[in-house]
């Protein structure tokens, strides 16, 4: 049973119980008018329920320069005033490739951006930040400049007047700083003077290393044993033995400088001693010929010099 059949059950049911429960009828032409007037009631209240039930729902909406396109049934009233805000994470701006931050209005769907611009850098654009940039002072330009009648050059002097002035460390005709402080060491040879030119190892420390008889030391040699440990500089350095020490094995060592106690010390314990050539230094080519022709000379008189055998017969 539909709200429409049961609502007309309900009013005739009342009806009836009116009509059995009135007394002031006149018999069976009471009874009959009532009836009719019973039946006429419930026809006028199901056309009525009809008319409604067919009729579909009315629908407005807001016509008069309005953007709203909805039903008005389905709004409902907001109590709070402040206006739902979303922001956009960083996240976000990274995958979308915005660099500024955007807060995004629901209710207007409107993006209002922040204080940074996201415009692509471009040779029409292009510009020092605001306050970066500051106006040079015009001196000489004036009393109304700014800087007064002298403008910051004082009274008189070489240095208010025009021209380039004094000299960098000039002081008037007196000894200056820079050459009434003492020389420091290796400055008047040059700076690599009091650079170190070799790598030193003394015999104490070859006897110390567990070397054995016959053995070669070398720079290799002294570095896998962890005598020396050259870094830096000091590692395109050649090997030089000193004599600070004794030394009781026979050895072969290689090296481009001994000192003379060294050498003699060495020579009494018997070693092998091998002078490794330096590096050359570099000359301009037309030295280099007069010395190749200076040593070929030499050489020549040299041969000439010794005396030579006899040949037997």
């Amino acid at each position: 049973m539909d709200e429409e059949t049961y609502s007309c059950w309900r009013w005739r049911s009342k009806l009836e119980v009116m009509v059995n429960d009135d007394d002031g009828g006149d018999g069976d032409d009471a009874d009959a008018a009532k009836v009719q007037s019973f039946n006429f009631i419930i026809f006028i209240s199901m056309a009525a329920m009809l008319s409604l039930s067919f009729n579909p729902p009315v629908r407005t909406s807001l016509s008069l320069h309005s953007s709203f396109k909805g039903n008005l049934r389905n709004l409902r009233p907001n109590p709070c005033q402040i206006l739902p805000l979303k922001l956009i994470s960083r996240s976000k701006q990274q995958q979308q490739g915005a660099r500024a931050l955007v807060v995004v209005n629901q209710a207007s769907a409107s993006q209002v951006a922040g204080t940074v611009s996201s415009t692509r850098f471009r040779l029409d654009n292009l510009g020092p930040q605001p306050g970066s940039r500051k106006r040079a002072k015009r001196k000489g330009r004036g009393i109304s400049a700014g800087q007064g009648n002298s403008c910051g050059f004082g009274m008189r002097g070489q240095k208010s007047r025009s021209g380039p002035g004094v000299r960098k460390g000039f002081e008037g005709g007196q000894m200056p700083l820079y050459r009434r402080i003492p020389k420091l060491r290796g400055i008047a040879g040059g700076m690599h003077a009091g650079l170190p030119k070799y790598v030193p190892v003394n015999l104490k420390d070859i006897e110390t290393a567990g070397f054995q008889e016959g053995d070669e030391v070398s720079l290799e040699t002294l570095k896998e044993k962890g005598l020396i440990n050259p870094s830096g500089r000091e590692r395109k350095l050649p090997l030089k033995i000193l004599g600070d020490g004794e030394l009781s094995v026979k050895l072969n060592i290689k090296a481009q400088a001994f000192s003379s106690s060294a050498r003699e010390k060495l020579e009494a314990a018997g070693c092998s001693l091998t002078v490794l050539p330096g590096r050359k230094k570099w000359v301009k080519p037309s030295v280099a010929k007069n010395l190749a022709r200076a040593e070929e000379y030499f050489a020549k008189k040299r041969a000439a010099a010794t005396p030579t055998e006899p040949t037997s017969a």
